[in-house]
């Protein structure tokens, strides 16, 4: 999607994994990103010759004080994200809303009032029902879905006294790599399947673990909806032009609403690469749904934004170029 109208966009954590895919996104429509990242996760590797990097830090309100000034809109994407570890550290974790609180303070004192921000499917917690619309009773069960949810309501509330309109974005799963091929650097310890698959398949993992696999679906195994992340950035893009044209906050689900189980993503992955690893069965992990999937129709009809390459196959092959030009 272009737009006529090209904004200075500050994208924070854009030097990461869905950032590096959102700047490119957002230079073939036409805006100009500059990245804020502080490089625990992201990488130099990610960022693209012609965008401005700033390397600092959401925590340091000096830092981000200054690079907001002069932009037209934030989108901001900084996060630590690992469900599991969040139950452990939650005085780390902390610092998720601690760094938003800098941010939004920021963008006040400079007049940014446009704010996209990276939110996730976690807010919801155990499905109540599916597929999971944008109505569904947010009850994390985790202490970074609790984060992400706090960060929501702090920007209702900025909304509301402050004029800052946003989008929220719900994630749900984020896998696949740059369709072209322009994105090189490869996440950092990741947790997700389709990564952990593709280090099975390069060599540097003996095994994939899959937890559980006695649950109620057809093959046993859990169900997530995977999206790819070149649909996930063109959404962001499609968010941005939504607050220009229409000024109202707003929040939607990005997802493609149909699911692949554990299995068929280990099955697709080995027919297309004739790899072989052993898949080791484990217990469920607490707090592991059966199923989780989107109802993306909000998405769908009020950002004219729908999921083109989020089936297995374009995941896969995706991963794979970038896995292998490692």
């Amino acid at each position: 999607m272009t737009n006529s109208l090209s904004l200075k966009v500050l994208v924070i954590g854009g030097a990461g994994y869905i950032g590096s895919h959102v700047n490119s996104a957002l230079i073939k429509a036409g805006h100009q990103p500059t990245v804020f990242d502080n490089l625990s996760s992201g990488l130099r590797e990610n960022l693209f010759e012609n965008i401005p990097f700033i390397h600092g830090d959401v925590l340091l309100s000096e830092h981000i004080n200054k690079a907001v000034i002069g932009m037209d809109a934030i989108i901001h994407l900084a996060a630590l994200k690992a469900a599991g570890e969040s139950m452990l550290k939650p005085e780390v974790y902390i610092q998720n809303i601690t760094g938003a609180i800098n941010i939004l303070n920021a963008a006040v004192a400079a007049g940014v009032s446009q704010f996209i921000f990276s939110s996730t499917a976690a807010v919801y917690g155990d499905p109540q029902y599916l597929p999971i619309d944008e109505e569904h009773p947010t009850d994390p069960v985790n202490f970074y879905g609790f984060t992400k949810l706090e960060i929501e309501r702090l920007l209702a509330w900025y909304d509301q006294l402050k004029g800052i309109k946003y989008v929220n974005l719900r994630y749900f799963n984020a896998a696949g790599y740059d369709m072209e091929g322009n994105i090189k650097g490869l996440e950092q310890n990741p947790q997700n399947l389709f990564p952990l698959i593709m280090e099975a398949v390069m060599g540097k993992r003996t095994q994939v673990d899959v937890y559980g696999n006695d649950y109620d679906t057809a093959d046993g195994t859990g169900i997530r909806d995977y999206i790819h992340v070149t649909d996930l950035a063109d959404a962001h893009v499609s968010a941005l032009n939504y607050l220009i044209e229409n000024q109202q906050s707003n929040i939607f689900n990005l997802g493609s609403s149909s699911g692949t189980s554990v299995l068929e993503a280990l099955e697709t992955t080995k027919k297309m690469t004739g790899a072989r690893f052993k898949v080791n069965m484990v217990p469920r992990r607490p707090g592991d749904p059966p199923v989780v999937l989107a109802n993306p129709q909000k998405a769908n009809q009020i950002l004219n934004w729908k999921a083109k390459y989020s089936n297995a196959e374009d995941i896969v092959r995706t991963m794979l170029d970038a896995y292998r030009n490692q």
